[in-house]
């Protein structure tokens, strides 16, 4: 079994939910109380032992890139004024070598296109897709516990959980062969279902762990819903060859492409900070 060194990060998306903010702004560049979206995604994903990361971007989002790049000018301001303690902050993101890649999609055809993108640099071997508007917190990251289950039965794995009641007509749903714990093989996948047709009331949010034969099955992937090139898509036929699991992770998602998901992120890692949890529970306190 093949260890999972890499993970692919779709961020060409247009933040479509979450504008006016994210029209200057990547979406994934918003802040989650003092640091962005994806400095959380990157946190985690180095956490479950992932050694590149590679960025599937598109244009307007060079922000990105420059924010896991030397600030000199400000690096150098804050050494200066002896604010080391932020200095730190500033450069606990960066990379090191080689460890980040960013690859360009050119045209926003849908995630089964963006994770295609990426294929030359994958190459052969697993590898993760991190969707970096969902921002999973959990006392053992997400991607790691993903990780536990990889290397437990192998194969493909689809990070899930429990839809909200009456809501699993909104996500794209799993199909299980039996279900007897947090991980158990897939049988199929469903994209929206009528409500009373699901068949299960997990969804799946966000990560990924999949074998490579993905990317030729994506590169003659026909469009989907939406009239894009859909993950899933590939995902189901990729099943009829390999074996899936889905795992329904120990944690709590956070839609951060949406504007309501965006603000209880906030809200939740604003009490959880190690420095500001008190400050913010009273200032949330008083609006009360």
């Amino acid at each position: 079994m093949k260890p999972v060194r890499k993970a692919v990060l779709p961020v060409a998306g247009l933040g479509t939910r979450v504008l006016p903010g994210a029209k200057t702004t990547p979406k994934e560049m918003l802040n989650i109380v003092d640091r962005p979206i994806l400095s959380y995604i990157i946190a985690e994903g180095r956490a479950a032992g992932i050694e590149h990361f590679v960025f599937v971007t598109g244009r307007g989002k060079e922000a990105i890139e420059a924010y896991f790049d030397h600030h000199i000018e400000l690096e150098a301001q804050l050494q200066a004024k002896g604010k080391l303690d932020i200095l730190d902050a500033v450069l606990a993101d960066l990379p090191k070598p080689g460890e980040m890649s960013f690859v360009r999609q050119m045209s926003p055809q849908g995630l089964g296109h963006a994770v295609w993108c990426a294929r030359d640099i994958v190459g052969d071997e697993p590898f993760a897709v991190m969707l970096p508007d969902m921002l999973m917190h959990a006392e053992r990251p997400a991607l790691a516990q993903a990780m536990d289950a990889y290397k437990q039965v192998g194969g493909n794995i689809v990070v899930v959980e429990p839809a909200p009641a009456g809501e699993t007509h909104k996500y794209g749903i799993v199909a299980l062969d039996g279900q007897d714990g947090r991980l158990n093989r897939m049988t199929g996948m469903v994209e929206k279902p009528p409500l009373g047709t699901e068949p299960s009331n997990l969804f799946i949010s966000g990560r990924y762990i999949l074998q490579p034969e993905i990317f030729s099955l994506l590169a003659d992937q026909g469009k989907g819903a939406g009239g894009e090139i859909q993950l899933t898509d590939a995902m189901v036929r990729l099943m009829a060859l390999e074996p899936f699991h889905a795992l329904e992770y120990d944690g709590v998602t956070y839609d951060c492409g949406d504007k309501i998901g965006l603000l209880r992120a906030n809200v939740a890692y604003a009490l959880q900070h190690p420095e500001l949890g008190k400050a913010a529970r009273e200032a949330v306190t008083a609006l009360l």
